[in-house]
């Protein structure tokens, strides 16, 4: 059976995890659920060689060490130097023309948590067999809340029902972060998934369809390609004719706009661990809801959350409550301030 090439994209500074997450060293590699950075379980899901070839990284040059010093999971592992920070079409682009025409590429995210790496893997074997059917899909995270900071996917009509592309669904529309009433009519509806940012295709799919609605990203970008220069297990592509690339996601340029996009449901408790909340959500909690990493000593507390990476911390009778010790810095939120965290000077100058 032809094996999946897994595709992590390895950007971002995650400022919404400051103090902890920061630019010298991001949230991908960081150990912020478990043992392992979000990079290495990322690697780790798919580490199966029978089922996944080695993975291709597509990452900029400031994040190349943190990367190469992380591969346990993948020392097979590729990985493509991107000179520049072009959104996601560009850099997937970049791996596609380094792949086979008919080679199935799972693009993923380094920096999200998945509880359930078994359905991750049943999820891409099935987004496989479709993907060799020639169409393009997205992972359709089973929505568990009226989520406004996800965009959605509302799934059509089944493919394949009796075939062996069964499992999939065509996509009946994308749809942008909604607010909170329409959030909730999605939930109640049953027919919309969280759309994750993980897709698979077949390389020359992707291809033909970014030369079909972008071509000037595939032009740019194949340029860069073609001009680009191999040093071990390094690729670099040409610096200059990347630079003329214009910016777009995936979204945006290729799944919005092909007629052969579909989607695969995957309940494998996922999270994008975007804030402090939904990284306490992702962690272990008492029966009260709390949970620690580092010295702490809670009393009569519900639904708080205490990371310090030295000095103790005590906190008592606060509901809903976050608290951060990184250093020399400090970070206390309430659960509802979470999303304010990239707003902060010390995380916009990190």
């Amino acid at each position: 059976m032809q094996t999946i090439t897994p595709v992590i994209l390895c950007g971002g500074s995650g400022t919404r995890l400051w103090p902890r997450s920061r630019a010298v060293k991001p949230k991908p590699f960081l150990p912020l659920v478990g043992d392992y950075t979000l990079f290495e379980e990322t690697l780790r899901r798919a580490s199966d060689r029978a089922l996944f070839a080695a993975p291709v990284i597509v990452t900029g040059r400031a994040h190349l060490p943190h990367v190469e010093e992380q591969l346990s999971f993948a020392p097979d592992a590729t990985v493509i130097v991107e000179p520049a920070a072009k959104n996601t079409a560009a850099a997937i682009a970049l791996a596609a023309l380094r792949l086979p025409a008919d080679q199935v590429m799972l693009v993923c995210p380094s920096d999200h948590y998945i509880g359930r790496p078994t359905a991750f893997v049943e999820a891409a074997q099935t987004a496989a067999r479709l993907a060799r059917g020639g169409w393009l899909v997205a992972f359709g995270i089973a929505a568990t809340a009226p989520e406004t900071g996800f965009g959605y996917i509302r799934r059509g009509d089944a493919i394949g029902v009796d075939s062996a592309e069964s499992g999939g669904f065509q996509v009946d529309r994308f749809v942008e972060k909604p607010d909170l009433e329409r959030a909730m009519q999605f939930l109640a509806e049953g027919t919309y998934a969280w759309n994750g940012g993980i897709f698979a295709f077949r390389a020359g799919d992707f291809l033909k369809e970014l030369g079909a609605h972008r071509p000037a990203i595939l032009a740019a970008v194949t340029e860069a390609v073609a001009k680009g220069v191999a040093e071990g297990h390094r690729f670099h592509p040409d610096a200059a004719a990347f630079a003329s690339t214009e910016s777009d996601s995936i979204d945006y340029a290729v799944m919005e706009k092909t007629t052969r996009s579909a989607v695969v449901p995957a309940d494998m408790a996922w999270s994008d661990i975007g804030n402090w909340h939904a990284l306490h959500d992702a962690r272990p909690q008492d029966d009260l809801g709390n949970t620690i990493v580092g010295r702490a000593e809670l009393i009569d507390c519900r639904e708080v959350m205490v990371e310090t990476d030295g000095p103790r911390v005590s906190v008592i009778g606060l509901e809903g409550v976050i608290v951060v010790v990184d250093g020399d810095e400090i970070l206390v939120t309430s659960t509802a301030g979470v999303q304010k965290v990239g707003k902060l000077h010390g995380a916009a100058h990190q």
